[in-house]
Formats: structure tokens, C-alpha cells, sequence
């Protein structure tokens, strides 16, 4: 199998196909492709951060004051 940074011929010319049509080199294309992969990556990261921190701070309401309660132990 091959490693994720190594292309198949089949996506070798695709990807050559897109380079071409973007008027960039095969290598640059990928370099720019990497980039963008890295980047989006870095921000669905930042994103999931916030939304985590938004849900910890969001004040329960009744019912999820009840359920609490009703997940607590017996005294």
C-alpha cells in the first residue's frame, strides 16, 4: 500500500491536471495543497477547542439540573 505521500500514477496526472490548470508546477501545486490541508486542519482543531470550552460554560437549565440530582447517589 502506498504511503499517503506517495501518489498512484492515476493521481499523479490528475493532480498534474489540476497544476496545469491553476498554471503551477506539479510540485508547487502539492506544496500549495499540503498548505491549505494543514491550515484547515488547524482551524476545524481551533473551532472543535471553542466549542468544547462554550459547552462547559453553558448554564444548565431545569431539567438538566434534575437529571443531575437524579444521577447523584442516595443519602
Amino acid at each position: 500500500m502506498a504511503k499517503p505521500t506517495e501518489l498512484t500514477e492515476g493521481q499523479r496526472a490528475y493532480e498534474a491536471r489540476r497544476a496545469a490548470k491553476a498554471g503551477m508546477s506539479l510540485e508547487k501545486w502539492l506544496a500549495e495543497k499540503e498548505k491549505r490541508a494543514r491550515a484547515e486542519a488547524a482551524e476545524a482543531a481551533k473551532e472543535a477547542e471553542v466549542a468544547a470550552k462554550a459547552v462547559q460554560t453553558e448554564k444548565k437549565g431545569w431539567f438538566g439540573r434534575l437529571l443531575d440530582k437524579a444521577h447523584q447517589p442516595l443519602k
